[in-house]
């Protein structure tokens, strides 16, 4: 019988959610891990504890290194052993397991396991499995040690695998698939691997990789360490079994977890050292050779059988909100977003109080983007996704059918009713380009209704693409501007509908001079006032360059003329931090504080190389923007 236990209630979730609810998150936005362990042998030592660590080496203990759930709540026997832990498929959903465990009531003693699952790493729902309760034919089962959870793409499930023990029997690795609900198994256990040997294996340890399942496993009761296994179809029963034993010391050990170091090509193989307290980390590239890597591993805490899982950077910010941030571990600025996103455009609300950035979909060749996402804050550093403002190929432009480019947003109090007029460029159905069109709404979300036709169809000097539209309201006068234009600047003044421009207005104000490694203009215009001053920014080389990079200038009236900065630069590269092509910016003022910020996308430091393609795999990023006492603009202290 399956016993259900009650959902762990603890405290209010930090506004930290993590982004991209819809979409399981990328490598690039790991920026940290979370190490889950227990520490030992008395039943006190019998709990989850968590750990994070930047880099994967240097590891600090989290809530004072005191368990952070409590395993008399959560266990049938009062402790548990051998927690680990899996982000689901949906990249928001984490899924625990747990020897049902404590081991002075001896090794023979335990006949359940625990099934724990969270949406935000701090609550956790859970359940006991006790095999012998739940299934018939069970009656000489001694025990059930150290699950683990894979997903299963074939079968589309979750695959709970663990070793048990049946009278004098060796340890066997089964496997289950979990409920829909993640709270009980479906199906009876079946043998997942028996070594060829049929003696004894325990600790079990699934990796993916190259088409690959490779499971490590210790060999109970005869030798001594962690083997291999390999196999191209999970339930197969075909394995290939490598006959050398891959740890890197002569003292037992058990427990074999792996992990992946983000944005490297490098794996770690971490196995408890049981028998005098020590955990050793070992480098691989190919899973087959490992070196030991001791001298670059730091603990402040001593673990035993537990796994690691990489962590985001909201997912680190909400685990140190909950149980403080240990000395030793940096929570990254940026990217502020998950994903990949580009030429972010930030609104503040006066209906809502909140902040919103709408970008293009980045991540997709030939910046082949259809769609634009938004996303809301209550402080400019945490977001959520608030979902799809346009899709064009789903139809939401009758004139467009994708590159989703470059959007901005206006609002508007109009007859005392708030009113949103949302710009961007798409390609025209018509084979003319790209072309700027206007979406309304009544809500920063949405949902937004296209005009049905595109506002700017041409370019005023005869070249150049109908892009990277800005959208500015002068403080003074009251009116609003557009500006537009990838190798040339317009500018014109909006009509009373904000859907059409004054075409006596328009004015072709491209800054002159400079190259495209200084200051020349290349695209993505962007205005705002201050203190009497109207500020032009554009964005300088290419958005694949590690170069692209923003200026300014300056004018007394919102269609210039333009006088370029002495020292134009905003934003520019920083290889010392890995930070490559800052440009394509927005500006907002926190009205409470007076504080301005700068948003603009860089490309991943992974994507550099040519043949990844830098211009599509972009980032968006938020810092401080600061100015001088004659209001020109500092360089930007750029920030990781």
């Amino acid at each position: 019988m399956i016993k259900k236990i009650f959902v762990i209630i603890a405290a209010i979730v930090s506004l930290t959610t993590a982004t991209a609810r819809t979409a399981a998150v990328e490598e690039k936005d790991m920026a940290g891990y979370l190490f889950v362990y227990f520490t030992g042998n008395d039943i006190s030592q019998e709990a989850i504890c968590f750990a994070l660590s930047n880099d994967g080496l240097s590891w600090h203990k989290l809530n004072g290194g005191r368990p952070v759930i409590d395993s008399k709540v959560i266990s049938s026997t009062g402790g548990v052993r051998d927690p680990h832990i899996l982000r689901g498929e949906d990249g928001h959903t984490f899924y625990m397991v747990a020897t049902d465990m404590v081991s002075a009531n001896g090794w023979d003693s335990n006949r359940a396991m625990v099934l724990l699952k969270s949406e935000d790493l701090i609550n956790w729902s859970h359940s006991i499995i006790n095999i012998q309760q739940t299934y018939e034919g069970q009656d000489d089962l001694k025990r059930v040690w150290a699950p683990q959870t894979i997903y299963d793409h074939k079968a589309n499930k979750y695959m709970i695998y663990w070793s048990m023990k049946h009278g004098d029997g060796p340890d066997i690795i089964y496997y289950a698939y979990a409920n829909d609900s993640f709270t009980g198994l479906t199906g009876e256990p079946r043998p997942l691997f028996i070594p060829a040997d049929r003696k004894s294996c325990i600790d079990g340890d699934i990796v993916y990789k190259d088409g690959k399942y490779h499971l490590f496993y210790k060999t109970e009761g005869h030798g001594n360490g962690i083997k291999i296994a390999v196999t191209d179809e999970l339930t197969s029963g075909r394995w290939t079994e490598s006959p050398d034993y891959k740890q890197q010391t002569d003292q037992a050990v058990e427990g074999a977890g792996t992990f992946k170091l983000s944005g490297t090509d490098k794996y770690i193989l971490m196995y408890d050292m049981y028998m005098n307290g020590r955990y050793q980390f070992t480098e691989t590239t190919d899973l087959e050779h490992f070196r030991a890597i001791d001298s670059k591993v730091t603990m402040d805490f001593h673990p035993r059988h537990g796994t690691v899982m990489a962590v985001t950077r909201d997912e680190m910010k909400r685990l140190t909100d909950k149980w403080g941030l240990p000395e030793g571990v940096t929570i990254p600025r940026n990217p502020v977003l998950t994903g990949f996103h580009a030429d972010p455009e930030i609104l503040y609300s006066e209906q809502t109080g909140r902040y919103y950035i709408y970008s293009t979909t980045d991540g997709v060749p030939g910046w082949g983007g259809a769609h634009f996402t938004v996303f809301e804050s209550s402080d400019t550093r945490n977001w959520t996704e608030a979902g799809t403002v346009l899709d064009l190929k789903a139809g939401d432009a009758v004139w467009a059918d994708g590159n989703a480019w470059a959007p901005c947003i206006i609002e508007k109090k109009i007859k005392g009713r708030y009113r949103y007029f949302f710009y961007y460029s798409g390609n025209s159905k018509d084979g003319k380009g790209k072309q700027i069109g206007v979406a309304t709404g009544d809500t920063p979300t949405g949902p937004f209704k296209d005009s049905g036709k595109p506002m700017i169809t041409d370019s005023p000097v005869g070249h150049g693409q109908q892009i990277d539209v800005d959208v500015f309201t002068d403080p003074v006068s009251g009116k609003s501007y557009l500006y537009w234009g990838n190798g040339y600047m317009a500018g014109a003044e909006l009509n009373k509908d904000m859907m059409s421009i004054k075409k006596n207005t328009l004015t072709v104000m491209t800054p002159q001079g400079g190259t495209l490694q200084d200051y020349a203009y290349r695209e993505a215009p962007y205005v705002f006032y201050r203190n009497g001053i109207y500020y032009f920014m554009w964005s300088v080389d290419d958005t694949g360059s590690p170069n692209y990079h923003v200026v300014y200038g300056t004018s007394d009236s919102p269609l210039g003329p333009i006088q370029v900065a002495k020292d134009p630069i905003v934003t520019i590269q920083d290889p010392a931090q890995e930070i490559y092509g800052p440009a394509h910016n927005s500006v907002v003022r926190n009205p409470q504080t007076g504080e301005w910020f700068i948003v603009y996308h860089r490309i991943n430091k992974d994507y550099l190389p040519k043949e990844k393609g830098p211009g599509f795999h972009r980032e968006v990023c938020i810092d401080r923007l600061e100015f001088n006492d004659d209001g020109t603009i500092r360089r930007v202290k750029l920030t990781k």
